[in-house]
């Protein structure tokens, strides 16, 4: 049985150079030689060989032993190189080359192979005739080359370096999806940002060789560049081409595709969502350049008279409006007021068509930018006249300290307070007024002389007991078209005089004591009420006695 030398693993890791593949034979043993140590260690001794296959066994091994020691004694200047190319992807069991063909310069196959780790996983070595195929599919991108060191039986050593050509199998890809990024709309043109670059595994030409924006560039705001770095990488930024406004445009999303130079180029994509951002660049602007109105003059303070209007189309603070009244150019007097928010404008003062018809107002409308801009428009605002002059009521009281009071003593007929009535449009149809008085039960009466004085007078017996104040109204109504009327409300205090006396709870009291009681202690005691007010309901107590007697057997504590 002829026994084969296969092959030579060398482990670097290791130190050592392994001899493998002796098949099974009775005339070998397995053995190692250490690099450093020149002697030869038996790892297996085998039963006692025939003679005639004695002598063939040892010549083969001394034959491995010297060329292994000759492939390590010799520089990698005096080996020969053997290079192979194949194409990743390919075939399994594809035939990449041979490890001969150079011309006789060694004996040829047989080879003792010395491999580097993982090389005959993803390759096969015919060692008779140092064919090399694919075990399996091969990736550049997982390993690029495979190196091996053939020993043939005479001559040089071959090294054979087995190089993984590219294939374009790697489509350019983004680190992500999507991206958001966002511009001033004030931004210049030329500003760039920086993009995610897409990464290709592959080599040159078939990396990432160019980008493009498919979609979504509206006017053609913005344009790509790119420049390789040393690592390889195709980088990409996001340069600005025209002018943003978001008032048109708000935002934008671009879809990016990265290419490779694959023919046709495989493809990797990216979306770009790009939010513009607000600037105060747009002044509030009124919706009429000058508004109109007509309000009467005897319209109340607080009426609205109209309602101004501008927008912005900037956004949040750069679009909120404000407005105001210029009084540095209109409505000095204020006869007017303007809502900041909503911008109606309401009655401030009271008009008087007799003074000013007219009222020119400049309005102001500015929004809140950090540099504010503004824009004006002009109110024409009309009073026209009516009967505007209402009756005026004056009262003076006719007490001692002048205050609102009347005694509950007072009879029928007795003067409670003066009333004077005056209408400015006396010298008109406007002159005559009538004068009411509302409230008081029919107690008090108004009275008159000339149809300006009037008096208030009792008229019904009063008591405070009862009621103890009363409201009236005096009412003045002029005879206009319409007509007007004025109004006083008084609020009366009725005085309290002493016309009630006291009165107990119970008229008779009944009480028991003890003879033994010490003088002073507390028999019962009494509780009496008086209806008036003030020190006219103070009450005192005694005991009534009908003939004096040298000393009373029981007091009354006037404080209980």
């Amino acid at each position: 049985m002829k026994a084969t030398l296969d092959s030579v693993v060398a482990s670097e890791k290791m130190t050592r150079v392994t001899f493998t593949g002796i098949h099974e034979s009775k005339d070998f043993a397995i053995f190692h030689r250490c690099r450093r140590r020149s002697n030869i260690k038996s790892l297996y001794s085998p039963p006692a060989l025939h003679p005639s296959h004695m002598l063939r066994s040892s010549l083969l091994i001394l034959l491995a032993i010297v060329l292994l020691g000759s492939s390590q004694a010799a520089s990698h200047d005096q080996e020969r190189e053997r290079k192979l190319e194949v194409f990743e992807g390919v075939a399994v069991d594809y035939q990449i080359g041979y490890i001969g063909d150079f011309g006789g310069i060694d004996s040829g196959p047989p080879y003792i192979i010395v491999a580097e780790a993982g090389v005959e996983t993803d390759l096969a070595i015919d060692r008779a005739t140092g064919e090399i195929r694919t075990k399996v599919k091969l990736d550049r991108e997982t390993r690029a080359s495979y190196s091996l060191v053939a020993i043939p039986l005479s001559g040089r050593n071959i090294r054979v370096l087995v190089t993984v050509k590219d294939e374009n199998d790697n489509a350019p890809t983004f680190p992500q999806t999507s991206m958001h990024i966002e511009f001033p709309e004030n931004t210049p043109r030329e500003v760039k940002r920086t993009l995610l670059p897409a990464r290709d595994l592959d080599l040159e030409p078939y990396n990432t060789q160019r980008y493009n924006i498919v979609s979504g560039n509206v006017n053609d705001a913005f344009r790509l560049s790119s420049h390789r770095e040393r690592d390889g990488v195709l980088y990409l930024d996001l340069q600005i081409s025209g002018f943003l406004d978001r008032e048109t445009t708000p935002g934008y999303s671009l879809l990016i595709e990265a290419l490779d130079g694959g023919t046709p180029p495989l493809r990797g994509f990216m979306t770009v969502n790009i939010t513009i951002q607000d600037v105060n660049d747009n002044q509030p602007i009124f919706n009429q350049s000058r508004y109109f109105a007509t309000v009467p003059e005897n319209a109340t303070v607080g009426t609205s008279v109209l309602q101004v209007y501008a927008s912005d189309t900037d956004a949040d603070e750069n679009g909120l409006v404000e407005y105001a009244i210029n009084r540095r150019q209109s409505d000095k007097e204020q006869m007017f007021r303007i809502d900041p928010r909503t911008g109606a404008i309401y009655i401030n003062k009271a008009l008087d068509f007799e003074t000013k018809e007219l009222h020119e107002l400049v309005v102001v409308a500015k929004d809140h930018g950090e540099q504010p801009l503004e824009t004006t428009a002009f109110v024409s605002i009309r009073v026209t006249d009516v009967n505007d002059n209402q009756p005026t009521i004056n009262v003076i009281f006719l007490s001692d300290d002048a205050s609102p009071k009347i005694s509950e003593s007072a009879q029928p007929g007795e003067f409670v307070a003066r009333i004077s009535v005056h209408d400015p449009d006396s010298k008109t149809e406007y002159a005559n007024v009538n004068v009411t008085l509302n409230g008081g039960d029919g107690h008090f009466a108004l009275t008159t002389r000339d149809n300006s004085i009037y008096l208030v007078i009792v008229h019904l017996p009063l008591d405070r007991e009862i009621v103890s104040n009363y409201t009236l109204s005096v009412v003045a109504t002029d005879k206009g078209t319409p007509p007007l009327h004025a109004s006083k409300s008084i609020f009366l205090r009725i005085t309290d005089v002493n016309d009630n006396p006291p009165e107990f709870e119970q008229d008779l009291y009944h009480a028991n004591v003890m003879e033994v009681a010490d003088p002073g202690t507390s028999v019962l005691q009494v509780l009496a009420h008086d209806r008036d007010e003030g020190l006219n309901s103070a009450l005192t107590y005694s005991l009534a006695e009908k003939r004096p007697k040298p000393r009373p057997f029981a007091q009354i504590a006037h404080w209980s």
